[in-house]
């Protein structure tokens, strides 16, 4: 792949599609690279997208720093990649340590963001998160970095993808304990020691917002995503149905279905960000890709918005 050199650094990046094309960035999550978006680059440049992907810093190929690394420096990555490619504007796509680079983007560089789609992220953490963070983070520098893909996995993926691919498991954690670095990942989650939320930023963010969240992601939780919705002022948010944390990796065309129609409705003009709720299709080959939520989707349980008064519980 080719790359780039931002600081002294060199950055690992694929461009695909047609010059002249809309171009929709993905930002990768915490142990992914860019190869796990290669099935969304060959879906979307086939109709009529182009797609930029990279690793950053600590991730794949780009270069993996030997002590900290700057938050910020994600955010001006990816500016720095558009002037080299000479790239005006972006639909920012990202997933959970992504999908905060993609807001933060939006802030700072609104004149070159034409849409974002933030995916199983946040811009606040609750006490639940922060639990899981510090957990995970301690598994990783007591235990190892395969001990953190071990607790990955049941976060990321639902009980029918891991026994699916039960038999791959021992190589797919070989294989992502190869091409990563334990002290390169450490450096990234360390970029995180003091995050301060930036809920009270998103009224800034003025373009078009498509928040993507897995009906049972448990790390990064609904009320999360609600506080995404609700601070967005031009959102939606789509309901990714029988799904964990990587549903980006679960059911990739189901989620390439649902970009590729977000990026067109924004270039025409069509796209509604009406701050509404939507569940995505699980199935690829229906007609309907969403269909409005019903009811109070904040929950798992199906409690009706009243109850009636004549219903009475014997117990």
């Amino acid at each position: 792949m080719p790359t780039y050199n931002y600081k002294n650094h060199h950055i690992s990046y694929r461009y695909d599609g047609d010059k002249g094309t809309p171009v929709i960035a993905f930002i990768n999550g915490l142990t992914q690279r860019t190869l796990h978006w290669q099935p969304y680059a060959e879906y979307l440049t086939k109709r009529g997208l182009s797609v930029l992907t990279f690793d950053l810093l600590g991730q794949g190929e780009s270069s993996k720093p030997v002590l900290s690394v700057d938050f910020d420096d994600n955010v001006n990555i990816l500016f720095a990649l558009m002037e080299h490619l000479k790239i005006d504007k972006v639909h920012v796509a990202g997933i959970s340590f992504g999908g905060i680079i993609v807001l933060k983007f939006a802030i700072k560089f609104p004149d070159r963001t034409a849409s974002i789609v933030p995916m199983s992220t946040f811009s606040e953490m609750d006490s639940q998160l922060e639990w899981f963070g510090m957990n995970l983070y301690q598994g990783m520098v007591t235990v190892g970095f395969e001990y953190l893909v071990d607790m990955l996995i049941p976060i990321n993926f639902s009980p029918n993808h891991i026994a699916k691919f039960k038999e791959q498991l021992p190589t797919i954690r070989r294989a992502v304990a190869t091409y990563n670095d334990l002290y390169a990942i450490q450096n990234i989650i360390e970029s995180l020691q003091n995050f301060k939320p930036f809920t009270h930023e998103l009224a800034h963010v003025k373009c078009p917002a498509l928040i993507m969240n897995a009906e049972y992601d448990c790390l990064t939780t609904r009320r999360l995503h609600e506080i995404l919705r609700k601070n967005l002022i031009h959102s939606r948010l789509m309901l990714m149905q029988h799904t964990c944390h990587a549903f980006t990796l679960e059911i990739p065309e189901i989620t390439c279905r649902i970009l590729d129609d977000f990026v067109k409705s924004v270039e025409s003009g069509k796209w509604k960000g009406d701050q509404s709720v939507w569940i995505a299709t699980d199935d690829y080959h229906s007609k309907e890709m969403a269909y409005p939520c019903k009811g109070d989707h904040t929950r798992a349980l199906p409690v009706p918005d009243k109850l009636e008064e004549n219903i009475q519980i014997n117990v």
